[in-house]
């Protein structure tokens, strides 16, 4: 009797803890989903990262002959009309030492999209989990320029994703490389389950600027202050921006990376801190985007960007606990109620102002 138990009992233990893991999951997505609206939103009218950025507007075209198994909403040929906003995390001056941001709206929206995109400087990220992103959350501390030493001291791996995405007074954000990091499903028409990840480049062949040199490594990465005797402003990066559009349009090409799900595949391939062999997952050509005419404050502002805006097939991939890798998207998809709550406190109480030229550096 207790040999034909066994199997029994043995799974209903692994539902049950996968189970438990999953309302921990959830539980601590509602409760930093709900600090991030009560205090950045509400209180600050914030968004959760990524405050000093530029929006503009312009089309999104889909390749006529793509190279890979094609999923129904990317149509060969199509025309979108689209958004996109560069930023930086997190701090206010452009000329210090960042992650560079570039988000995709598939419509010329404040929030409705039938396809929305966030990608960041460096192929690698600095957390891999909600578990591992709440550690990085704690140990923000910043004062002066310099945030997550004791992170970075804990979490090596967290150093190395800094290394790689941290960029150093680029001369454009036209010219950078932004990656995805996390894959998603990818279902196509033949219903094969794929994994996909995206990144987005310049359309012409110009070096990436901004990436830090043999000096900038040796400084920790802790350490994003502007270097001594800095004179570009705190501005320079979205004054370019819009200089280059008023001299025309600034065009990206949008690349996929695609691997087939397999019963054997290792969990790593889901890890955001791991690139993925390009050899074995070469980039293929998706789409191009043509960028004409910068938004105002305001309009930027108002944008919100959600995960939530995906065609059915190419959304997030399911995670079972906070030290899931796919934990990270389930908590972005998860935040909506802050990102609208700031939009709501801005129509409530007014936009927070514009980024000074005049203000104190490192700030």
């Amino acid at each position: 009797m207790a040999k034909h138990l066994f199997p029994f009992l043995s799974a209903l233990q692994t539902l049950l803890v996968r189970s438990g893991n999953r309302i921990i999951l959830w539980l601590y997505t509602g409760v930093f989903n709900l600090v991030l609206t009560i205090v950045g939103s509400l209180m600050f009218r914030t968004r959760m990262s990524h405050n000093n950025g530029i929006a503009a507007v312009g089309s999104f075209k889909f390749v006529d002959h793509p190279k890979f198994p094609l999923h129904p909403f990317f149509e060969p040929g199509k025309i979108l009309p689209c958004r996109i906003r560069h930023g930086a995390a997190s701090f206010k001056d452009d000329a210090m030492r960042a992650v560079r941001s570039l988000s995709i709206k598939l419509a010329n929206e404040r929030y409705n999209s039938p396809f929305d995109l966030e990608l960041n400087t460096g192929i690698v990220a600095l957390f891999w989990s909600a578990a591992s992103f709440l550690r990085f959350a704690k140990y923000k501390k910043t004062m002066y320029g310099i945030q997550y030493h004791q992170y970075y001291r804990n979490y090596p791996v967290g150093a190395r994703g800094a290394y790689e995405g941290l960029r150093r007074n680029p001369t454009s954000f036209s010219n950078l490389h932004y990656y995805s990091q996390t894959p998603f499903w990818y279902i196509a028409s033949d219903q094969v389950k794929r994994y996909v990840k995206y990144r987005v480049i310049p359309a012409s062949d110009v070096p990436e600027t901004g990436i830090l040199d043999a000096y900038d490594r040796t400084i920790p990465p802790e350490n994003q202050r502007t270097l001594p005797g800095e004179t570009r402003t705190r501005n320079y990066l979205k004054e370019e921006y819009a200089q280059q559009i008023k001299e025309g349009p600034i065009t990206y090409k949008v690349q996929l990376q695609l691997q087939t799900a397999a019963d054997d595949e290792s969990p790593e391939i889901f890890n955001c801190c791991r690139a993925w062999d390009e050899n074995a997952h070469p980039w293929m050509d998706l789409a191009e985007i043509r960028v004409e005419r910068v938004l105002d404050w305001r309009e930027s502002t108002m944008m919100v960007f959600s995960m939530n805006n995906m065609p059915k097939g190419l959304g997030a991939l399911p995670a079972y606990s906070i030290f899931d890798y796919n934990s990270l998207n389930y908590m972005r998809k998860h935040s909506d109620m802050a990102r609208k709550a700031r939009v709501l406190a801005i129509k409530l109480f007014g936009l927070p102002p514009e980024i000074p030229d005049d203000d104190n550096r490192n700030q």
